[in-house]
């Protein structure tokens, strides 16, 4: 196998994490920047970043289906590729149920969540850039690491965020809104750090 079709599926991995970084950067301005009269505008355009994500994974599948010989196993570039694209499709979920649910402005303990997840996703990023030259890479153990750490942080957040929510609203419909709000946050740093969990499997099988 060429090195430049060696490089493809790590290319591939390394432009998906950027429409994921892209996903959660658009997430947190229209989060701090809350404007509801603004979030169909905004949902379109995070939409357009997961639709590219979408047409890099059907990509690699494609040109996965036609290779005879691929860098890590298949299973592995399968599993990475809907990995990543998880990571997408989370962010959007999120703005899209603060569309459906006409939240009109947003909780601070929601800001200091998807704060994380943006870091989280440009540490992934970083990762992949690293996993490209996984066999030789000092620094990749750290990514995952920072990883997990961050998705920790992540957990911290959303259960000190429920409580919050559950002991200061007196209204249910607010409480059953936030909550899923929440869960959907803690769920995209959940998808980063299934990626890191893919990336280190990867590397104990090749190691």
């Amino acid at each position: 196998m060429s090195k430049k079709q060696d490089s493809f599926y790590f290319d591939n991995f390394i432009a998906c994490t950027e429409c994921a970084c892209r996903a959660a950067e658009l997430l947190e301005k229209t989060m701090d920047q809350f404007n509801p009269g603004e979030l169909s505008e905004r949902l379109d355009k995070i939409h357009e970043v997961e639709h590219a994500a979408d047409e890099k994974k059907h990509e690699l599948l494609r040109v996965l289906a036609k290779a005879f010989i691929t860098p890590i196993e298949r299973e592995d570039i399968l599993l990475l590729s809907q990995s990543i694209d998880e990571m997408v499709d989370q962010i959007e979920d999120v703005l899209l149920r603060i569309y459906c649910n006409n939240i009109l402005s947003i909780q601070s303990n929601a800001i200091k969540l998807v704060n994380v997840i943006l870091r989280c996703c440009g540490e992934v990023k970083e990762l992949m850039v690293e996993f490209s030259d996984f066999k030789r890479s000092k620094n990749i153990h750290d990514h995952i690491v920072r990883i997990n750490s961050m998705e920790e942080e992540a957990d911290k957040l959303f259960i000190s965020s429920l409580r919050e929510l559950h002991t200061t609203n007196d209204d249910p419909i607010t409480i059953v809104v936030w909550r899923e709000i929440y869960i959907l946050l803690e769920q995209c740093a959940d998808a980063c750090e299934h990626v890191a969990d893919a990336v280190e499997s990867v590397i104990m099988k090749n190691s």
